[in-house]
């Protein structure tokens, strides 16, 4: 059975050892990303702070930590960033389109009225995940750029609320 619960500090090994993973990373972060713990835990602290615009998700399988999902609320535009990632052992079984699809309703239910997401184009098998929940490709948006995202480097998709 898949659990999906907001992360707290007793994620924190989980989310270090998934950062670390070099096939989880290899889109955005080749060779793994090795943060300390208390990086981990600054960085979550942050998302609890933000909590409800925003919110870090730990995804469980019978127990088993599989990976994590989140998403941030910009209030201005009423758009969330969206992510997810998973070990290998918990891709293409539904895991992770359970997992978004928490996210975005969450994001939904506390303001947004966009949701999107920014895959690296190689990334073929994220892409059909996003294009199987609806997400379309569009332009990036000035807003999204702003935040330091770079419409040369990633695919920009987006979910409106009212589709």
């Amino acid at each position: 059975m898949v659990t999906i619960k907001e992360s707290t500090h007793d994620n924190i090994k989980n989310i270090q050892s998934l950062w670390a993973d070099e096939d989880v990373m290899r889109y955005i972060w080749p060779g793994g990303l090795k943060e300390s713990e208390e990086g981990v835990r600054e960085w979550l602290d942050r998302h609890i702070a933000a909590r409800p615009m925003g919110n870090h998700y730990s995804i469980f399988e019978d127990g088993k930590y599989c990976g994590e999902t989140h998403y941030q609320i910009d209030e201005a535009s009423h758009s969330a960033a969206m992510d997810i990632k998973l070990f290998g052992f918990a891709r293409g079984r539904g895991i992770a389109t359970k997992a978004l699809l928490h996210s975005i309703e969450e994001a939904f239910k506390n303001g947004a009225e966009t949701v999107w997401v920014d895959p690296h184009p190689a990334n073929d098998k994220a892409i059909a995940l996003y294009e199987r929940l609806g997400f379309v490709r569009k332009d990036m948006p000035e807003h999204v750029i702003a935040m330091g995202e770079d419409p040369e480097r990633f695919v920009y998709m987006e979910l409106r609320k009212s589709e």
